[in-house]
């Protein structure tokens, strides 16, 4: 086909899209709205997929000693753990190092819930076990048990961070299938909407239609102008789409950043240069399949 059949084409979609002004602003609005949805749910679950990593890179296991621990029991626990897999470190951390950090995270404000505690420190105890992932915490965990599953001599309880990263994991997974749901339900009423604004063309141009067909126009050179047309839609939401998706997070990012230095968090520049193209090829999709489905249905073409 050639471009200047393209570019006539292209013009025609325009003219049609002027006529009907009021249900393609509609179409496109939805299928932008459809896109608002699915952006903002690519964008959580890379922002949570990327903290995961980062928290299983520094997932801890912390190991609580009794107050009357022995040496040799010591010992024993920091025996075991030299053959534990993973392990990337392992610190001491005293009594007075724990209610130091204790303090650290309740702040100035809550001065008066640590008062006394100095004199009769509460805190136990413990080594920090650092892991190169969660998936070795377990082994730690393990290594620190015998054969009926209780914990060796001296240790009081063991703490690891694989609840956490199971939790944020399950929440991610949650919204992952209700962004989904959201999608198909939003993609369906943009799918009926571009559907309606064909239709309406389709009707006005029936005569020009049947002309065509008449003096042996091929089916895809009737349907291709109304393809285009639903692509124009799909493509005007799109780019409604990346405005709005990429300042929202801009200002979002900006916030986040001010008040938490070392979260690591996508870049909002990862929606111009990335997210783009995808809005554009799905608003693309969701109008071309929307006019094609139509046009079989109301088109004897």
């Amino acid at each position: 086909m050639r471009v200047s059949t393209l570019k006539l084409f292209f013009i025609d979609a325009l003219k049609s899209l002027k006529r009907n002004k009021t249900i393609s602003t509609a179409a496109a609005a939805t299928v932008a709205a459809t896109l608002f949805i699915l952006g903002v749910c690519l964008l959580v679950l890379l922002n949570v997929k990327t903290g995961i990593s980062d928290v299983r890179s520094k997932v801890q296991v912390q190991v609580y000693f009794k107050d009357d621990i022995t040496i040799d029991e010591q010992k024993i626990v920091l025996n075991k753990l030299a053959d534990v897999p993973g392990i990337t470190g392992i610190k001491f951390e005293s009594k007075s190092d724990a209610l130091a950090k204790f303090k650290q995270q309740l702040g100035n404000d809550n001065k008066t819930l640590v008062e006394g505690m100095d004199t009769r420190n509460p805190m136990p105890n413990s080594y920090v076990v650092s892991v190169s992932d969660s998936d070795y915490a377990s082994g730690v965990v393990k290594a620190l048990k015998d054969k009926n599953g209780s914990t060796l001599d001296g240790i009081e309880k063991i703490q690891d961070g694989r609840e956490l990263v199971n939790k944020i994991t399950t929440i991610t997974n949650t919204v992952q299938w209700v962004g989904i749901a959201i999608f198909i339900i939003l993609a369906g009423v943009s799918l009926f909407l571009i559907g309606n604004t064909i239709k309406l063309t389709v009707y006005s141009r029936r005569r020009e239609i049947g002309i065509m067909k008449y003096i042996g126009a091929t089916d895809w050179f009737i349907r291709l102008p109304f393809v285009i047309e639903g692509m124009i839609i799909g493509i005007a939401g799109a780019l409604v789409t990346i405005l709005v998706v990429y300042n929202l997070y801009r200002v979002l990012f900006n916030k986040i950043r001010s008040s938490f230095l070392t979260m690591n968090i996508i870049q909002p520049s990862y929606v111009l240069t990335f997210m783009s193209w995808e809005f554009i090829l799905a608003g693309m999709f969701i109008g071309a399949l929307g006019s094609i489905v139509v046009i079989r249905k109301f088109l004897d073409v």
